[in-house]
């Protein structure tokens, strides 16, 4: 399994602000990290339904999420909204299946990836990306057998508990990305960098 650290220094990230903090409320329980992309030129992917979406560029905010108990990274990549009555929206969501995260010895979140991962927009695309990684990790026994399922097992989760209802999904990442930024602003995180 790849380790990899969750203020995506490796992406070229490191002139950023990043935070991480832990939520614990009615709307989220768990690991929360914030990535303010101050600049930058728009990156692209392209999805059938939602067509080019923007993943990085001035702007934009990554909200990246750990649930409590869960084997999963969500990142919820926001661009500012069109509509006067937001202040942004979800422009793509990317979620890695993780076999656990910790804190390296500079206190940055790092996960262990389990190569699987659920892509979605808003529009209704939701790509299955990475599969023949997982495949070919598990039959070079870089997974046990039980990894392995459980990857699978989690994809699906993913899928069932996330991306049913996109409509509630986007407000639910909308309203922990408020509750993260008003945490920001009254300094209650555990991590600031690159700022």
């Amino acid at each position: 399994m790849k380790i990899k650290r969750l203020n995506r220094d490796l992406w070229g990230f490191q002139h950023y602000p990043y935070y991480q903090m832990d939520m614990d409320n009615e709307m989220f329980q768990g690991f929360v990290s914030v990535i303010m992309l101050t600049d930058g030129e728009q990156f692209f992917w392209d999805f059938e339904k939602a067509g080019k979406v923007p993943v990085t560029g001035g702007g934009m905010v990554w909200l990246q999420l750990i649930p409590k108990g869960k084997k999963r990274l969500i990142t919820a990549m926001f661009k500012p909204a069109e509509e006067r009555e937001k202040d942004y929206s979800v422009s793509v969501w990317y979620v890695d299946v993780i076999e656990k995260y910790i804190y390296d010895s500079d206190g940055v979140a790092v996960y262990w990836d389990k190569y699987l991962d659920v892509m979605a927009t808003p529009q209704g695309d939701i790509r299955i990306d990475d599969k023949d990684e997982l495949d070919e990790a598990y039959q070079q026994n870089d997974l046990t057998k039980v990894q392995y399922e459980e990857a699978l097992d989690e994809c699906d989760a993913i899928i069932s508990e996330m991306f049913t209802d996109l409509k509630k999904t986007e407000e639910n990442c909308l309203a922990i990305l408020h509750e993260a930024m008003k945490m920001i602003e009254n300094r209650e995180y555990k991590l600031k960098l690159n700022v």
